[in-house]
Formats: structure tokens, C-alpha cells, sequence
């Protein structure tokens, strides 16, 4: 669909995700990559569900952008994105008379990049921190009978996909999905999980050190409408879930499984 799409001399750039929001969708970068240079055109890839997980440039990108308020920040109070690509393309960006960036402005608060040069170096161990959280959280809730998402299952239509494409050692990224079908039951579990148990908070960022949740349809997709939400494989109850790293995995997981139990508890959901 994508190579039919383009039209060699008048498609300029492809642009994707490398792991779609919200549906956790894995893109096939060697391929995408391949069909769009046939073509002639510059690959840009969007890599903030997935730094360290993910070498976009390594796979065929021609240019990966972050927004590096999530993940790499870690700390949801930065606003801030990075454009990553070849010298040419910077310089041009930064050129006194015709550069967007001269134009527009966008240049960094130093006191905020003297931050972040503080941050990056232990965004490895963060990484692995959400990945190791998120892949243990998936597997225990699935095996209670919720409809889970994530690219490290192996029924995740790109699970093997993402193994053959990701760095070791780094899993499968820090963000899962359940599926709770309606949005009052996504919103009840949300309601639970933050206000009953403490598990995470109810906001739409995400690659924060707490785990933040938000039903996409209702929020950060919310600018779709219901036919194109479909199109797009969002459930109304889709619940997100970006995993954090705060407090033991024992305690985390208890804090679940008890705001579950209420949800069970209060006849809204059956397995």
C-alpha cells in the first residue's frame, strides 16, 4: 500500500513511527526504507516510543526524530525534541538565511539542554528498566484474561519483526495496551489503578520514572473520529499504559492485581 502510494518524483518524504501510538504497531524500517529510496525519497522515522530499543538510522532511516520530552527526558517536565540526521541536512536547517530553524526559532533553553546532557547518559538504564517492567507486567496480565498489547508477546503480529530489528539487551519497549473494549470500563480500570491503589497516575505523557495511563481514544487521539479510529485499530476502551520504574515489581504488581479485583468486585467486568 505504501510503495502504491508514493509516486517517484512528487513523494518527498515517508514519515512513520518506528512503534505507532497508541496501537503499538511495529514498523518494518529495512523495508519502509527500501520502498521509499526506490522511490526517491528521504526517510524520516519517529523513535520516542522506542530510544535504545531501536537504531532507526542502522535499519535504512534517513532522519529520526524524538520527541525527547518522553523517554529521554524521564522526568515530564521538559519540552524539548530532537531532529537526527546527516550534517547537510542540519546545516541546512541552520542556515542564517533559508534555515527553518534561523526562521522559526525552535533553539533550546540551555539551561534545558545542560539537563538533558545530564540525563542521556543513564537513559540506557532506564530503558531497560521500562522494557524489563512492561514485559513482566504484560505476561501477568494476560494470564488474568485481559486483552493485552505488546511487542513482546510472542502474539504480537510483529513480535519476531521487532526481535530481528531491535538492539539486544534492551526488550521490547516500556509502553503495553489493554484493551478494556468500552471507554467507561477503561476509565473504571484507570480510576482503580490511580485512585484506589496508587499502581500509576491518569495522564497523557508517557517514558515517565511513574507509570502514567489514558484511554487514547478519549484523549490523545481524540481529534479522530469514530470511523477513523477504527481505521486506525483504536478500540474505545484502549487503555495505555506507559510502565515506570518507581517502587519494587512485588509491590507494583499487587497494586494491580487489587484494583482488578475491584473492578471484578463491582460486576463491570468478567472474564
Amino acid at each position: 500500500m505504501v510503495k502504491n502510494a508514493m509516486v517517484e518524483g512528487q513523494t518527498k518524504v515517508l514519515y512513520f513511527e518506528s512503534i505507532s501510538n497508541p496501537t503499538l504497531t511495529v514498523a518494518n524500517i529495512p523495508e519502509l526504507s527500501r520502498i521509499a529510496h526506490d522511490k526517491g525519497a528521504t526517510v524520516v522515522v519517529d523513535n520516542t516510543f522506542s530510544p535504545m530499543v531501536l537504531s532507526p538510522a542502522r535499519l535504512g532511516a534517513d532522519v529520526v526524530v524524538h520527541s525527547i520530552s518522553k523517554f529521554i527526558s524521564g522526568g515530564a517536565d521538559i519540552i524539548a525534541g530532537a531532529v537526527c540526521g546527516p550534517a547537510n541536512l542540519v546545516n541546512s536547517m541552520m542556515d542564517l538565511q533559508h534555515g527553518a530553524l534561523m526562521l522559526l526559532g525552535p533553539t533550546m533553553n540551555a539551561k534545558v539542554a545542560f539537563e538533558l546532557s545530564e540525563r542521556i547518559p543513564h537513559l540506557g538504564l532506564r530503558m531497560k528498566e521500562h522494557c524489563h517492567r512492561a514485559m513482566v507486567y504484560a505476561t501477568k496480565i494476560k494470564k488474568l484474561g485481559l486483552n493485552v498489547i505488546y511487542p513482546g508477546l510472542e502474539d504480537h503480529p510483529q513480535h519476531e519483526l521487532l526481535k530481528s530489528m531491535a538492539n539486544k539487551e534492551y526488550g521490547f519497549g516500556g509502553l503495553l495496551c489493554i484493551d478494556m473494549e468500552t471507554e467507561e470500563k477503561a476509565n473504571r480500570l484507570m480510576n482503580h489503578l490511580q485512585n484506589c491503589t496508587q499502581f500509576g497516575f491518569m495522564a497523557v505523557s508517557l517514558g515517565y520514572y511513574e507509570t502514567l495511563m489514558s484511554c487514547s481514544g478519549s484523549s490523545t487521539s481524540s481529534e479522530l473520529n469514530d470511523e477513523e479510529q477504527a481505521l486506525a485499530g483504536i478500540s474505545p476502551g484502549l487503555v495505555r499504559i506507559s510502565v515506570g520504574f518507581v517502587g519494587t515489581l512485588a509491590q507494583k504488581w499487587s497494586q494491580f492485581e487489587k484494583a482488578f479485583s475491584r473492578l471484578q468486585d463491582s460486576g463491570l467486568y468478567k472474564n
